[in-house]
């Protein structure tokens, strides 16, 4: 792959963005065995916010993983969670080694949760439903190489729709990977699949783009957020790894109401980048932010849950307006 070097000027957080200061889930939350908890969906049913998580099992002293599970925790504020005394939903057989990178959301009365499926022979996108969050059944899982699946909270033009990240082995410079559509009448046969948005559209990524949250129904478009992926050589050891030469950022841009596979709006710049201890020092892999849900409060605040370093779970707000507004307007 030949390096395409970024601005450096373009990476710089929103001003509309507020972090919030305080870890929302670590390791030290989990009641039972965990070294990694990051990647997490997130949404509010009924006044009760519901996250699932990854749960990498090891020792992260140690810097030692030894298999993945999905954790399953409650929060009545959305920012203290207490997590469930088990894991909700692991898959490994013959051919399965491991579920992860779940994403939540909410339609015709059950939970449908999105996942990625590492097989023996690549990489799938899994989709499964439930109701109590407890039994879940299997309605579809691709065939390789796909996966970052999101699910829209309804039904455009009578058909389910997900947003994923096919990865073609002979995609542009062979790593080089865009944020495709498909639709489903019943969640388990995919089509009509076509292309959302190419990493060359994304002004600060030279890598990949893949989608991150389900998006929010706005009177202006749906409002999707995704990771961006930057590569520099000159990258060092950042975390665990001998060499971590990437850097992910969260993006956000507009979607079509009718039509979602047309972008009719993205901020040009990132929404947020990786900044401070726990976001440039800290973790698994450091310099990585990673979007797994986006929910829209009452007084039009729109919180934004994304892993850090691979390790732990933060979150940032800003209002819609502010949002939206990016999307729009060139951002000075």
């Amino acid at each position: 792959m030949d390096f395409k070097p970024v601005d450096e000027s373009l990476f710089t957080t929103a001003k509309c963005i507020t972090r919030y200061p305080e870890t929302i889930l670590s390791r030290h939350d989990v009641p039972y065995r965990s070294a990694l908890t990051f990647n997490a969906g997130v949404l509010k049913k009924d006044g009760k916010y519901i996250m699932i998580f990854r749960n990498d099992i090891g020792d992260y002293d140690k810097q030692i993983l030894e298999g993945t599970n999905l954790g399953l925790a409650y929060s009545d504020d959305g920012i203290h969670f207490k997590v469930e005394p088990e894991p909700c939903f692991a898959m490994k057989d013959d051919e399965i080694m491991r579920v992860y990178d779940p994403r939540i959301t909410y339609i015709d009365d059950e939970y449908c949760m999105c996942f990625a499926v590492d097989t023996r022979h690549g990489v799938c996108g899994g989709m499964a439903v439930t109701k109590d969050l407890k039994s879940f059944e299997i309605k579809s899982i691709s065939v390789p190489e796909n996966r970052n699946m999101v699910l829209f909270p309804e039904k455009i033009n009578g058909n389910y729709i997900r947003l994923e990240r096919p990865m073609p082995v002979y995609s542009r410079d062979g790593n080089i990977f865009d944020i495709w559509l498909s639709e489903s009448p019943d969640l388990v046969y995919w089509g009509k699949s076509r292309l959302v948005l190419a990493t060359e559209d994304v002004p600060y990524c030279n890598d990949k783009i893949g989608p991150g949250a389900p998006p929010i129904k706005t009177d202006k478009g749906w409002l999707i957020i995704f990771h961006s992926v930057d590569i520099d050589p000159s990258r060092g050891k950042n975390g665990w790894e001998k060499a971590w030469k990437k850097r992910y950022v969260i993006g956000i841009a507009l979607l079509d109401l009718n039509d979602p596979s047309k972008v009719i709006g993205m901020s040009k710049r990132p929404l947020i980048v990786p900044e401070g201890y726990y976001e440039l020092e800290e973790g698994y892999r450091t310099n990585a932010l990673f979007p797994c849900g986006m929910l829209l409060e009452d007084d039009r605040t729109v919180r934004i849950y994304y892993s850090a370093g691979d390790a732990i779970v933060r979150m940032a707000s800003a209002n819609l307006d502010d949002l939206l507004a990016l999307c729009t307007e060139p951002r000075k």
